[in-house]
C-alpha cells in the first residue's frame, strides 16, 4: 500500500512538473483576469516575475504598468494561481503585461536589477538619507551601503527646493523570515543548508556574541518569530535600527531593539541576547540543526511524501526554491498529513512597499548583486 501511495505521489509530482515548464515570456496587452492570490507593488514586469517567482504559490501575475489609463491602480502587481498552474481564461487589455513564474526555470540566485526609474518613487521603508551629486551617486552610495536595498532620489529641479538633490536609502527583508513558529508534537523543521542569511560575504570571520540567561531591558523596535537566538542574530544583522536582541525560546521570539547609548542586561532563563555581527562572515552552521517539535507554519511552496525528516531536508537543499522545510512525522495527531514535506520559502528580493508616479525623482535598487558587466550599462 505505501508503495503504491509513493508511487502515485511520484507520479502526479511528475505531472505537475510537466505541465509547469519554463515559460519566460512576457505577453504585453494581455491579461490574466481572476484568482488572485494578493497584490504587491513593483516597477516593471520583470521585477513584477520575480516577486512572483520567489513568492511561494504564485503561479503567474498580471502587472499593470505605467500608462494604464482606467483607474489608478499604475504599478499593481497581481500574484496568481490555479489548479493546473494556467491562466482560466486570458483577454487583450491595454496597459498590462502579464506571465509566469519562473519557479520551474533554473532560479537566479543573485537578482539584479540595473534598470533605474525616472519619475517613480518608491515611497516608504526610508531609513537613512543623505545629499548628492546625482542619481548615480545615490545608487552608489545605496551599494555600497550593507543595508540599502533600494532608493529614490529627488532631481535638482523638484517640486520642493529644500529636498533637491537628497536621495533616500530603504530597507527591504534579504533572508528568510517565517510567519509563524511554534511548539507541535509529531513535526520537525529546519532550513536549507543553502539559504541565504547574510546580506553579503567577508573574507573575516565573525566572533560570536551570544549571552544566554540575558535579557536585554528596553523598548522593542521590532518582534520577529524566528527559529533560534542564531537565526534572530542573523535578522538582527540586516535590519537597520538593530543595535542588539533578545531572543525569548517559550514563545520564539526574537526582540530587536533600537539603543545605541546602552545596554542594561537582566539575568533570565529562557532568554539569550546578542550582538549582530558587522563586516564580518557569521558561522552558518546553525542552519544545518533540526527543530525537533517545531512548526514552520505557512509559506508552503508544496509538499511531497517522504520516509523521514533528513530526507525533507535534503530536499529542500537540492531545491534552489527552498529556504526552510516542517516535516510531519508518525507521532503526529492527524494521520492524513503523516510524511508530509512541506517546502517553503519567502519573498527575499528587493521589495518596495509601495510604487507611485513622482515628477523629478528617480529610484532604483543597489547593485551589490550585479557583475561590472550589468553596472556598466546603468
Amino acid at each position: 500500500m505505501a508503495a503504491n501511495l509513493i508511487l502515485v505521489c511520484l507520479l502526479s509530482l511528475c505531472s505537475l512538473s510537466l505541465s509547469q515548464e519554463c515559460n519566460q515570456e512576457l505577453q504585453e496587452n494581455v491579461d490574466f483576469p481572476g484568482t488572485d492570490i494578493k497584490f504587491l507593488y513593483s516597477p516593471g514586469a520583470q521585477h513584477c516575475q520575480q516577486l512572483c517567482t520567489q513568492h511561494p504559490s504564485c503561479l503567474f501575475f498580471t502587472f499593470i504598468r505605467a500608462d494604464w489609463t482606467r483607474d489608478n491602480r499604475h504599478f499593481y502587481c497581481y500574484l496568481k494561481s490555479t489548479p493546473t498552474g494556467k491562466p482560466n481564461v486570458q483577454t487583450p487589455l491595454l496597459g498590462v503585461t502579464s506571465g509566469y513564474s519562473l519557479k520551474s526555470c533554473i532560479p537566479d540566485q543573485q537578482l539584479c536589477f540595473s534598470q533605474v526609474y525616472q519619475n517613480i518613487d518608491f515611497l516608504g521603508a526610508d531609513y537613512r538619507s543623505l545629499f548628492t551629486a546625482d542619481s548615480e551617486e545615490c545608487q552608489r552610495v545605496c551599494t555600497q551601503d550593507p543595508i540599502c536595498q533600494f532608493f529614490t532620489f529627488a532631481n535638482g529641479v523638484f517640486t520642493q527646493p529644500e529636498i533637491r538633490y537628497k536621495c533616500h536609502l530603504k530597507f527591504s527583508w534579504n533572508i528568510p523570515r517565517t510567519d509563524i513558529v511554534e511548539r507541535k508534537a509529531g513535526v520537525t523543521s529546519g532550513f536549507s543548508h543553502n539559504a541565504q542569511m547574510t546580506a553579503q560575504n567577508y573574507d573575516t570571520a565573525c566572533q560570536s556574541k551570544l549571552f544566554p540567561g540575558i535579557d536585554v531591558s528596553g523598548r522593542n523596535s521590532l518582534v520577529l518569530p524566528a527559529a533560534s537566538p542564531e537565526h534572530c542574530r542573523a535578522l538582527c544583522s540586516v535590519h537597520h535600527s538593530c543595535t542588539y536582541f533578545t531572543y525569548a525560546s517559550n514563545t520564539f521570539s526574537c526582540q530587536l531593539k533600537n539603543n545605541p547609548n546602552q545596554m542594561v542586561t537582566n539575568v533570565r532563563d529562557g532568554y539569550t541576547s546578542g550582538l549582530p555581527p558587522r563586516f564580518c562572515q557569521p558561522n552558518n552552521d546553525w542552519l544545518k540543526v533540526a527543530q525537533e517539535g517545531v512548526d514552520f507554519q505557512g509559506s508552503d511552496i508544496r509538499f511531497e511524501l517522504m520516509d523521514d525528516a533528513e530526507q525533507c531536508q535534503r530536499t529542500c537543499t537540492d531545491d534552489p526554491n527552498c529556504q526552510f522545510y516542517t516535516y510531519v512525522n508518525n507521532n503526529f495527531s492527524n494521520r492524513d498529513y503523516w510524511r508530509r514535506c512541506f517546502l517553503k520559502r519567502v519573498i527575499t528580493m528587493p521589495a518596495p512597499p509601495k510604487v507611485t508616479k513622482l515628477t523629478n525623482v528617480v529610484s532604483g535598487f543597489s547593485l551589490k548583486n550585479c557583475d561590472q558587466s550589468q553596472k556598466s550599462h546603468v
